[in-house]
């Protein structure tokens, strides 16, 4: 493992946030993220959370963070789901998609042509559920061999919820480039396009954005090799073993969310 670089709180001027194993578990509020994140609010430093959940839309992920008691505007939020339906409606306009997915995503997808059957442009994996068949997987898998477009929300491998660690879709995707012998475009973390999206809603320079994340490849080894700074909690699905594994380390690891404001010198 590398050495960790050294840190300095007052160089960071905004951030990108990620939601679940960081603010929140099953949508239930960590332990000190709530005060946390009003601190970082009184102080104005800018915010957008950036999330690979694909089971709600936008506007879904704004008003359970509310529920949760952390006011976000739906304009703060960063969805692989809504960073696909971009790239779909701009790289495959009109193409029929072919989307396998565990939520209702009607709302981010609007104007995408959604199809269930052998004639699909563009294969589309969103997050892992039930409808994650063998019948269904057996449909990307020779829709893909038949020429069409190989799109993956994310790359997750699992995920924390309040009954312990799940199973993601990084799996999947993981089984189907193999079979097929095709890399799918990935629209959410780790993509550096979706890190530079966030950046760019900040307006702020990107030595100076830290992600803060669970993940520690997808969030927070991604966010670094795209030039943000990396900040890993020790919550979610972080496992000592992974980092202790990794030939890449974050530039900080801190506890929990909660310890967030101190670390950058707001209380």
């Amino acid at each position: 493992m590398r050495e960790e670089r050294e840190f300095h709180g007052d160089e960071i001027d905004g951030l990108l946030i990620d939601i679940d194993g960081v603010l929140t578990v099953s949508w239930e509020p960590i332990d000190g993220a709530t005060e946390a994140l009003r601190i970082l609010r009184a102080a104005g430093t800018p915010l957008r959370f950036a999330t690979n959940t694909t089971t709600r839309t936008r506007g879904e992920v704004a008003r359970s963070l509310g529920d949760a008691g952390m006011a976000v505007d739906v304009d703060e939020v960063l969805t692989a789901p809504a960073a696909t339906a971009a790239h779909l409606r701009a790289a495959h306009p009109g193409a029929r998609c072919f989307l396998l997915n565990t939520g209702d995503l009607t709302d981010d997808f609007g104007g995408i042509n959604l199809v269930d059957d052998d004639t699909a442009d563009v294969v589309v994996i969103g997050g892992a559920g039930v409808e994650f068949t063998h019948a269904q997987l057996n449909q990307a898998f020779r829709l893909i061999l038949d020429g069409a477009a190989f799109v993956a929300m994310h790359r997750n491998l699992y995920w924390r919820t309040s009954s312990g660690l799940q199973l993601d879709t990084g799996a999947y995707v993981t089984a189907l480039a193999e079979a097929t012998g095709v890399e799918p475009m990935v629209l959410g973390k780790p993509s550096a396009d979706f890190f530079a999206t966030g950046v760019a809603e900040l307006g702020l320079e990107t030595a100076r954005v830290a992600m803060v994340g669970d993940d520690l490849e997808n969030d927070v080894i991604g966010a670094q090799r795209a030039g943000l700074c990396g900040i890993l909690v020790r919550t979610g699905k972080f496992r000592e073993s992974v980092l202790a594994a990794s030939d890449e380390c974050p530039d900080v690891v801190i506890d929990s969310f909660a310890d967030l404001p101190a670390l950058l010198g707001l209380g």
